[in-house]
């Protein structure tokens, strides 16, 4: 990489992780306060914090880095973001329900993203006091101190919804351990990169606020999140939305890839289900 553009990437690093702290500084003054709640579509909820944090980082950000794009959960996206050369991927709260419900599991999450890819990413989970954050060149960091995915052995603890399981063949799930679902798919990544997860499985319809700063704070602690074909994501594009995801490493990861596969090429009854 050019020196110019590690430069650049440290900088936008350190901006976004400034902000981001003070983002959840603001979440936080609204943590365990039973904050107004609204339903979106799907009867997804948003919050009063959500919003508060949204505009705080959009107009904090969008000033500091004027040419950037924005693209954020809260925010309506418009279409002059995909001339930017770079765009902040934003979800001001990971983890809504955790947090409207009290528990600790949600964070802020902030990306900078170039041409799909991205080059800064922090996690800021203030409930917990714990802060992770990468760029695209040197290892990814929780609280200062590098992490990096856990090595296999013993049993692999692999989290995500109970549905996506269903669909593994027999003799992988007798051989894993299912962890208590994390509501918050970017710090579910964050686990797997810090090593208390081995992998992770992630149903149809992430998008890429949830996903653009774990995704980059894991690939630089050794793992990766992929589709269930197995390739690399691509973000602040014209599509936002993702299908079937899995996230991990190594020999497990091409495991969980080949049960999709061989799911995928079984052959169908009559009655449109597999044999």
């Amino acid at each position: 990489m050019p020196e110019a553009d590690a430069a650049r990437d440290a900088a936008d690093l350190d901006l976004i992780l400034a902000a981001a702290r003070q983002a959840g500084d603001i979440a936080m003054g609204y943590f365990g306060r039973k904050p107004e709640v609204w339903l979106k579509a799907g009867s997804s909820p948003v919050s009063e914090a959500d919003f508060a944090v949204d505009r705080f980082l959009r107009e904090t950000l969008s000033a500091a880095r004027p040419a950037y794009g924005w693209l954020s959960e809260e925010t309506a996206d418009t279409p002059e973001r995909l001339g930017a050369e770079r765009t902040f991927v934003v979800d001001p709260i990971d983890g809504t329900r955790a947090f409207i419900e009290g528990r600790d599991t949600w964070c802020v999450s902030v990306a900078v993203v170039e041409r799909g890819t991205p080059v800064a990413g922090v996690l800021v989970c203030p409930a917990l006091k714990e802060t992770y954050w990468a760029r695209s060149t040197g290892p990814a960091f929780l609280d200062g101190e590098p992490i990096r995915v856990r090595p296999l052995e013993g049993q692999p603890r692999v989290g995500g919804p109970k549905t996506i399981f269903a669909i593994l063949p027999d003799d992988l799930r007798d051989r894993i351990s299912v962890t208590a679902y994390v509501p918050s798919l970017a710090y579910r990544l964050a686990l797997l990169a810090r090593g208390s997860l081995d992998a992770a499985l992630v149903k149809p319809d992430s998008h890429d606020w949830d996903l653009a700063a774990a995704d980059l704070i894991l690939r630089q602690a050794g793992g990766q999140v992929v589709d269930e074909h197995g390739r690399a994501l691509s973000y602040a594009g014209e599509h936002v939305r993702h299908q079937m995801l899995v996230a991990g490493s190594g020999a497990l990861l091409a495991e969980i890839l080949e049960a999709f596969a061989s799911r995928r090429l079984a052959p169908v009854s009559n009655t449109g289900g597999m044999v």
